[in-house]
C-alpha cells in the first residue's frame, strides 16, 4: 500500500482534538483497517436496491468494501456501477469476484470458489483459470504472502469467510460463546421465529449480563473487528453499557427474521453460507442471476481512490445513486460538508444517497451547512422501513436522501 491511502485512513479516524490516549487508539485502528476487513460486506443489498430505485440509466457509485453490494446492484440492470475503495485487499477481493464472473465456465464452479470458499481444489481453479485474466496489482496482493506467512490465494482453500478482521472477531465471539457453553448453531437449527426468540432469550441474551463481557465491551478496541473506530464507538453506545447495545442489534438479528432467508445470520452464527441447495445468499451469488451477471459485469468498475476525491473529479451532473456505507461516522462535520459539496455538483436531478449510522438518527441536521442540504430530501418514513427490513441488523440506522432540486 502507498503512503497516500495510509496517510488518507488515518486522516478520516485520528481525532486531531482527542487527548492522547484517544488518538492512539485512532491510530491502532487506522492501522488494523489497512488488512482485509470485510470478505463479506454487512449491508443489505435488497434494502439497498429497494432504497436506491436503480434505473437503466443509473449510474451507481458506492464504496467496494467486500464488493458483494457492488456486484448484487447489477442484477437491478443499471447502466453503470463504480465501486470506491481506499482499501488494497477491498479492491483486490472485488476484482477477483469480477475477473472470476468473467472467465470461469459455470455458476458451480464460481459458487464453489465464493459461497463455500474452503474446497483444495480452488487453488488450482485461481492459478489457470483467474489468475491469468486478473490485473497485475490484484494478482500480486493474492500471491503473497500475509503476515502469518500464508499466500492470501488459501483463504479460498481454508475459509475465506473465517478471514480479515471481522472474520477473526466472529471467530472469538464463537469462541467466548463455547467458553459460556453457548453453542451458537442451535440458533441456525431453529424452524420458527418463534424457536429462534426462545435460544435467543435461553442461550445468547443472558451473556451480555456477564460481568466480563460488559467490561470487555466497554473497551473501544474490543470492536475493531467489527469496523467500529473509537469516534463511532462513542456515537452508538450514548448513554448507555455497550454490551446493552449490542444484546439489542443480535436480537435484532436472530429474532426479525428467518434464519433460512438471512445469510447475515448463518455469516454470524455458523461462520459461513448454509451449505443447502436453496441457502440464503447475496444477489450476485445466486444461481438464478448467474447469467444476468456474466451479461452485465462489464458495467462494474472497482477503483482504488479516496472517495471524496474521486465524486469531486466526476462531470456535473454525472451521478445519480450513492452509497456511502458508514463512512460518514467516521467524519468531521469540514469532511462531511466537503463531500456533500460533492455529492451535490456531481448528482443528476432526482438523485439519491443512501448511508447507515451507528446511532439511530441521521447525522446531516446541524451538521451540514443548510446552504446544501436544502437541496436535498430526506425520505423519512422509507428510511425507517428500510431501517427495520435492513437483515444485517447492525446499524441503527438507513438513511436516504433524494436530490430536490
Amino acid at each position: 500500500m502507498t503512503v497516500q491511502p495510509k496517510r488518507i485512513i488515518a486522516d478520516a479516524v485520528v481525532r486531531k482534538e482527542a487527548s492522547a490516549k484517544d488518538r492512539l487508539l485512532d491510530k491502532a485502528f487506522a492501522l488494523a483497517f489497512n488488512g482485509l476487513v470485510y470478505a463479506q460486506i454487512w449491508e443489505d443489498p435488497v434494502v439497498d436496491m429497494e432504497g436506491l430505485a436503480i434505473e437503466p440509466d443509473s449510474h451507481v457509485m458506492c464504496i467496494a468494501s467486500g464488493s458483494c453490494n457492488a456486484l448484487s446492484y447489477l442484477t437491478a440492470d443499471p447502466a453503470q456501477v463504480t465501486a470506491v475503495d481506499l482499501n488494497r485487499a477491498h479492491v483486490a477481493l472485488g476484482r477477483l469476484k469480477i475477473t472470476a464472473i468473467r472467465h470461469l465456465p459455470n455458476y458451480e464452479r464460481f459458487h464453489r470458489f465464493f459461497g463455500h470458499a474452503d474446497h483444495a481444489e480452488n487453488k488450482a481453479v485461481y492459478r489457470e483459470m483467474i489468475a491469468p485474466h486478473l490485473d497485475p496489482e490484484s494478482r500480486r496482493y493474492w500471491e503473497t504472502r500475509d503476515i502469518k506467512g500464508r499466500r492470501r490465494i488459501s483463504y479460498f482453500t481454508k475459509g475465506l469467510y473465517r478471514r480479515g478482521l471481522l472474520g477473526n472477531f466472529i471467530g472469538l465471539a464463537h469462541l467466548f460463546a463455547r467458553g459460556y457453553k453457548v453453542d451458537l448453531n442451535r440458533l441456525l437449527e431453529a424452524e420458527t421465529l418463534e424457536e429462534q426468540r426462545a435460544v435467543f432469550e435461553r442461550e445468547l441474551a443472558p451473556v451480555f449480563d456477564k460481568r466480563f463481557v460488559r467490561w470487555l465491551t466497554d473497551r473501544p478496541a474490543s470492536l475493531f473487528g467489527l469496523g467500529i473506530p473509537p469516534a463511532q464507538f462513542e456515537e452508538l453506545a450514548g448513554d448507555e453499557r455497550m454490551a446493552e447495545v449490542l444484546r439489542r442489534r443480535l436480537e435484532k438479528l436472530a429474532c426479525d427474521f428467518e434464519v433460512k432467508d438471512n445469510y447475515f445470520a448463518w455469516q454470524a452464527f455458523g461462520r459461513g453460507y448454509d451449505r443447502k441447495s436453496d441457502a440464503p445468499l447475496p444477489p450476485y451469488l445466486k444461481r438464478a442471476n448467474w447469467e444476468a451477471m456474466r451479461a452485465r459485469i462489464d458495467r462494474i468498475d472497482v477503483v482504488r481512490a479516496n472517495m471524496v476525491e474521486w465524486i469531486g473529479a466526476r462531470e456535473a451532473s454525472s451521478l445519480d445513486r450513492f452509497v456511502l456505507l458508514d463512512a460518514q461516522d467516521w467524519m468531521n462535520d469540514a469532511q462531511l460538508n466537503g463531500l456533500w459539496s460533492r455529492i451535490t455538483a456531481a448528482a443528476r436531478p432526482g438523485a439519491r444517497v443512501l448511508f447507515r449510522t451507528a446511532a439511530e438518527p441521521s447525522l446531516l441536521p446541524g451538521r451540514l451547512d443548510d446552504a446544501i442540504l436544502s437541496k436535498w430530501r430526506y425520505l423519512e418514513e422509507q428510511s425507517a422501513d428500510l431501517t427495520a427490513r435492513d437483515r444485517s441488523s447492525i446499524y441503527g440506522g438507513v438513511h436516504l436522501y433524494e436530490r430536490a432540486w
